[in-house]
C-alpha cells in the first residue's frame, strides 16, 4: 500500500512564499498523477496542481504562475513551491496519487492521500 506524507507549510504574511513537500513509499510514482489539493474549512476540498503520467503539469487558474509543482522520481518525492501567497491560498494542503485520475486530474478523486499540511497566509 503506498503511503504519502507531506512536509513543510506554515504561517506567512500575504506576499510571502512557503514550499511543500511529499514523500511517497510503496508506489511507483512514474506511473502515477501526482498532485496538490487543498481544503479550507467550510470548503470542499479541491485540485491545486498535477502532474500527468506525460509529465506536463496542469495548474488550477487561482494559482497559476504562482505555484509550482515538480517531482523527483529517484528520491519519490513531489514537492511545491507557493509564492505571492494570498490570504485565500490558507487551507490544509494534501498530496494525493492515483493511477488513472479517471475523473479528471484536478478533482480530488485519488486512491492515495497524505495526512495534509496547514498553510496560513495573513493579510
Amino acid at each position: 500500500q503506498g503511503q504519502l506524507v507531506e512536509s513543510g507549510g506554515g504561517s506567512v504574511q500575504a506576499g510571502g512564499s512557503l514550499s511543500l513537500s511529499c514523500a511517497f513509499s510503496g508506489l511507483p510514482v512514474g506511473n502515477y498523477y501526482l498532485g496538490w489539493f487543498r481544503q479550507a474549512p467550510g470548503k470542499e476540498r479541491e485540485g491545486v496542481a498535477v502532474i500527468l503520467l506525460d509529465g506536463r503539469t496542469v495548474y488550477a487558474e487561482s494559482v497559476e504562475g504562482r505555484f509550482t509543482i515538480s517531482k523527483d522520481n529517484a528520491k519519490n518525492t513531489l514537492d511545491m513551491q507557493l509564492n505571492s501567497l494570498k490570504p485565500e491560498d490558507t487551507a490544509k494542503y494534501y498530496c494525493a496519487a492515483d493511477r488513472w485520475a479517471v475523473n479528471g486530474p484536478l478533482t480530488p478523486r485519488y486512491n492515495y492521500w497524505g495526512q495534509g499540511t496547514q498553510v496560513t497566509v495573513s493579510s
